[in-house]
């Protein structure tokens, strides 16, 4: 058994989980900052060198453990993200984590060497943080990791990479995914203000609990994922030794 400490103020728990050689790796980020692209990517890049790894990506959306994210993301508890607040919302998504841990990768996690994941708590801090006051920010970091670390037991990352991009830029790239069409973006990617104010959180985040960032555009435009991927697999070998 190991324990782990998180390195924020308040948050003195110790969380322990059983061993593992399997390093999580998350990567998080901003809408349209290219989450799903590069996770399948690293997952290749990795298992072509010779490690066993697998992706996961949150929310699981054709999970029954994420009906709540789906009603909150599809406006059936509120036109606006702060409808529904910071701790029922997060709560929405750790539901979504524990049952995907428990019924798909919980085995993986003892066996696999890498499980890269697309999103994670992570994203509760960028997103639902948000809707706090910075005063609040501490004690919501503390809460979220008791809750979803330590009650309900889904392991703690061993490293988070923010993939960082210019609103201007992914805003751009997020209508072209949506071919123009407004409509079919959620709650989340329809609230531009809301979207800075995340920004804000990971802003926060990063300088508060040590995430590694990769910035992904250049002179108004996206890196190529070739580039950025590259990076990100040095970035993954430097701390591993992979």
């Amino acid at each position: 058994m190991i324990s782990l400490c998180f390195p924020i103020t308040g948050f003195q728990k110790e969380i322990t989980m059983s061993e593992s050689k399997c390093k999580l790796i998350v990567i998080d980020g901003l809408d349209g900052s290219g989450k799903a692209t590069q996770t399948k990517r690293l997952c290749e890049q990795l298992t072509a060198m010779g490690f066993r790894a697998r992706t996961l990506s949150f929310p699981d959306y054709e999970s029954d453990g994420s009906a709540a994210v789906r009603m909150y993301l599809g406006g059936k508890l509120g036109d606006s993200p702060d409808d529904v607040n910071a701790y029922a919302a997060s709560s929405f998504y750790a539901v979504d984590r524990v049952v995907s841990y428990l019924n798909s990768w919980g085995k993986d996690y003892q066996t696999y060497d890498y499980i890269i994941a697309d999103r994670y708590v992570t994203s509760n801090i960028i997103h639902q943080m948000s809707k706090l006051c910075a005063d609040e920010r501490d004690d919501y970091i503390d809460w979220l990791f008791d809750f979803e670390y330590h009650r309900l037991g889904v392991p703690a990352p061993d490293m988070v990479i923010f993939l960082d991009v210019d609103p201007a830029v992914s805003q751009r790239l997020m209508r072209g995914r949506y071919n123009g069409d407004d409509s079919k973006k959620d709650i989340h990617e329809s609230n531009v203000q809301y979207l800075m104010t995340c920004r804000e959180s990971a802003t926060y985040a990063i300088e508060k609990l040590g995430w590694t960032v990769i910035k992904c555009d250049a002179d108004n435009e996206m890196r190529t994922v070739e580039d950025i991927g590259n990076e990100l697999l040095a970035v993954i070998r430097e701390r591993f030794h992979a």
